[in-house]
């Protein structure tokens, strides 16, 4: 066993740290693995982790997670590869097969993300389950695989941008074989690079510069300087899965959490994109595909949150909501010290009229039950 794709190294010299020599993988014999699909498996096995530790929390049955995710991520990843191969279609019609090709990168984080919401719609009808509340727990994982998934791009070295000489700036040797071919002046020239991005002048006018100013350092090794727009977006992640944690005892409906999502990655993603040299363009135009998409998440979502948390208050649903993750985590807390899964139990007040028990699971029939005070068996299996 050795390591593959060795040869350069990426270093962050206005912090002092340098990765020489950084591997892609690991070969064992001819046999190639790839880090960057180490950990955006790693990262799918943490986000079902993550999302059964929530339903458990919830009340919910958690085996319904891992039996959704089996299914759902072989097409999540399809997904990805199909929105990126779409928006990136003159790398691929020359060569069909590459497409199979997913070692390498090229997964679209927002396929993955359209073609997850699409499963879980499916999924939740057949099995009769709430929406809402399976996409509010289902996204917390998801958010949990984006901030692992990204460092596969630190190994591949990728997913970065413009040039900068900010304290996190990232330095990557431009004999790497993944930049050589569009950084390095000595092999391409800049009539050569105009034409290979004609129509994309923002893209190519980052490129420029970041030629312009590559740094030569006293060994003569050559190194781009560029912002690591792969780390901040794993650090905003982190902040959005905080804030998601956060606010889930807070919600006032089911789906709300999966609104948030959507706003806190949108809005993150919209100025994170900005400063990308790698974006999927529109096709006939400048506009990249993933920064419009995020503003438009943003948008959208935030506006769903107000009208949606304005109707559940006036409605009733936000008392309900409340009580329900009030039993469910009354219920937790009663049994943490067992390992078992509660799909169904009896429901009791406190001596203030609390419900501090409930099923989850049958929440419409804990809505209709609730509304008696004097109703104390909600459920029975």
């Amino acid at each position: 066993m050795s390591w593959w794709g060795n040869e350069t190294s990426v270093r962050f010299p206005n912090i002092g740290i340098e990765f020489s020599e950084l591997p892609r993988g690991i070969a064992i014999g001819s046999f190639k693995i790839a880090f960057y699909g180490v950990l955006i498996a790693a990262g799918m096995l943490l986000g079902i982790a993550i999302s059964r530790w929530k339903a458990r929390k919830t009340g919910q049955d958690q085996d319904i997670y891992l039996d959704f995710a089996l299914w759902a991520i072989p097409f999540s990843v399809l997904g990805a590869r199909i929105y990126y191969v779409i928006f990136q279609w003159d790398q691929f019609k020359d060569n069909f097969w590459s497409i199979f090709n997913i070692r390498q990168g090229g997964l679209a984080i927002y396929g993955g993300v359209i073609v997850a919401i699409l499963s879980v719609i499916i999924y939740s009808r057949i099995k009769k389950l709430n929406l809402g509340l399976m996409a509010d727990t289902g996204i917390i994982g998801l958010i949990l695989g984006q901030i692992i998934g990204r460092w596969g791009n630190f190994f591949n070295r990728e997913v970065f941008g413009k040039f900068t000489d900010s304290v996190f700036a990232m330095q990557i040797d431009i004999s790497d074989k993944a930049l050589s071919s569009i950084y390095n002046p000595s092999l391409v020239s800049e009539s050569l690079l105009r034409n290979m991005f004609a129509g994309k002048e923002d893209t190519l006018n980052n490129i420029i510069e970041i030629r312009n100013n590559i740094m030569v350092l006293s060994d003569g090794r050559q190194f781009i300087q560029v912002h690591p727009t792969f780390l901040y977006e794993s650090v905003w992640n982190i902040l959005v899965l905080i804030i998601l944690l956060i606010a889930w005892p807070k919600k006032k409906f089911n789906g709300e959490i999966l609104l948030l999502y959507f706003a806190g990655y949108g809005f993150g993603r919209f100025f994170i994109e900005g400063i990308r040299t790698d974006q999927l363009y529109i096709w006939g135009t400048g506009l990249a595909v993933s920064q419009v998409l995020s503003a438009i998440l943003f948008i959208a979502a935030a506006i769903l949150i107000v009208i949606y948390r304005t109707k559940a208050i006036r409605s009733g649903e936000a008392k309900h909501v409340s009580l329900v993750l009030n039993a469910a985590a009354a219920k937790n807390e009663e049994e943490s010290t067992e390992d078992v899964s509660y799909t169904a139990f009896e429901a009791r007040e406190d001596n203030h009229g609390k419900i501090v028990d409930a099923d989850i699971k049958d929440a419409d029939y804990i809505d209709m039950k609730i509304k008696n005070p004097k109703y104390k068996d909600i459920s029975k299996n």
